[in-house]
């Protein structure tokens, strides 16, 4: 099978931990962007991207690009353009668009102008017109338009990837799945210790944890890819690459556990573990983390999506302060992550991180911080190394 170009779209921030996924896969020529990761590889490898990235919400696919600086000229190259490798009369499409340009400020028009353009190819080329299927299409098409570049590729994934089919019960501000992979990678989280999420809400921090840890295909709870439903779709093939993938799982040794306060949220993180069949690997109970206090000796890596006050109201300042109460009094021998799109309450945890992390969570910029709580102070930590 030969190879193509594809991307692979992820969120800001996340660049570098997708490229360094692609290169564990096994991608050729892996090229950063903003926001995504051009790389090369064959069919199988598009199967297998789609079924393990942990970090990326769409693989692409380009077929055509062109310059382009109206709407009349992106409707005669979009006509131009030989439509029959990828489309029937009787193949139901949708087209995505996004723009970044002074020529074209309206992606919907877009998007409308392009369908124009390969309705009427099919009309004039059989006397019969493809139809749009907005919600389950055959092909999906995506259009982007950069100043006066326009590519055109198609969509490998169909639905967004952080829609890994294991969730079905939510909470009231639910973390996305690839921003829970991603932070957790970003963490360094490996599966070589005991993992606490202390506010876990329905549990998505928790399975992404456990999948990385047992190195599962993040996707393999997922019932519909795009290419599925192309004409040379090999299901052969795509049966091989999840066999292959799934030989490749490991045992996980240690604990995941996650509280929170709420039963109801409780309960929901119980239904999502038990959909990705990860039961065995993972216990939730209900607990309030500041009356909580480590549970284990060795080390504890604990990563957690506290309220921002976006959509809970509670007194930030004080529950920031006991979130760094916590840690200090009860949590040594701890390295703890948490995320906050709330900077002003980060000064009130009261220690300072060792890191910190630009990202966005949806369309709010956040900060992912660590704290590295020691055994004893940190004086002594230091003093007894050199001893």
């Amino acid at each position: 099978m030969e190879n193509y170009k594809m991307v692979a779209k992820t969120m800001f921030g996340f660049e570098g931990i997708l490229a360094k996924e692609l290169r564990k896969l096994g991608a050729l020529n892996i090229e950063e962007g903003v926001r995504s990761v051009s790389f090369e590889g064959d069919m199988g490898f598009m199967y297998k991207a789609n079924l393990c990235l942990r970090t990326a919400i769409k693989i692409i696919k380009p077929i055509h690009s062109f310059s382009v600086k109206n709407e009349e000229e992106l409707y005669k190259k979009i006509y131009a353009f030989d439509w029959t490798e990828y489309l029937t009369p009787h193949t139901t499409f949708a087209i995505d668009t996004t723009v970044n340009s002074e020529n074209f400020t309206h992606s919907l028009y877009v998007s409308q102008k392009v369908k124009d353009a390969i309705v009427d190819k099919f009309r004039d080329l059989d006397g019969i017109r493809p139809d749009v299927d907005i919600k389950f299409p055959d092909l999906r098409i995506n259009i982007h338009i950069q100043k006066e570049h326009c590519n055109v590729s198609l969509d490998t994934s169909g639905r967004s990837l952080h829609q890994r089919g294991y969730k079905t019960a939510t909470n009231i501000a639910p973390i996305n799945e690839v921003l829970a992979a991603g932070l957790l990678l970003l963490s360094g989280w490996d599966g070589q210790s005991d993992f606490l999420d202390p506010m876990c809400g329905s549990g998505t921090i928790l399975v992404e944890a456990a999948m990385i840890a047992c190195n599962i295909p993040v996707n393999i709870n997922r019932k519909e890819f795009a290419f599925e439903k192309w004409p040379d779709y090999d299901q052969e093939l795509f049966d091989k690459i999840v066999e292959s993938c799934l030989n490749k799982t490991r045992e996980f040794h240690f604990k995941i556990a996650g509280y929170d306060k709420a039963p109801s949220a409780i309960r929901k993180a119980q239904d999502n573990i038990e959909n990705a069949n990860l039961s065995e690997y993972i216990k939730v109970g209900q607990f309030n983390f500041f009356e909580t206090e480590k549970s284990v000796d060795s080390h504890l890596h604990i990563l957690f999506n506290p309220p921002y006050g976006e959509r809970l109201d509670i007194d930030m300042e004080d529950f920031y302060k006991n979130i760094g109460d916590t840690l200090k009094t009860h949590y040594a021998g701890t390295d703890a992550w948490l995320i906050t799109s709330n900077l002003e309450a980060l000064k009130f945890v009261g220690l300072r991180p060792s890191r910190k992390i630009k990202v966005f969570n949806s369309h709010l910029e956040s900060r992912l911080v660590k704290y590295v709580m020691y055994e004893g102070s940190k004086k002594t930590k230091f003093q007894n190394q050199e001893s």
